[in-house]
């Protein structure tokens, strides 16, 4: 089982079997989005913010 570390409140993160690079997960502590940015070795990143505008 791969275990990374929140860049937000530096919480540790069990990473479940089958998750993948892109995925979204969150922060169980603080409850922030982050993504999946590798697994060998395992890390995460925040989450971009999602752009509501679409070009308005």
């Amino acid at each position: 089982m791969n275990t990374v570390v929140c860049p937000e409140c530096e919480a540790q993160i069990n990473l479940e079997a089958g998750t993948e690079v892109g995925e979204i997960i969150v922060c169980p502590d603080c409850g922030v989005d982050l993504e999946v940015t590798a697994l060998d070795p395992a890390a995460v990143e925040l989450a971009p913010m999602e752009q509501e505008d679409w070009g308005e």
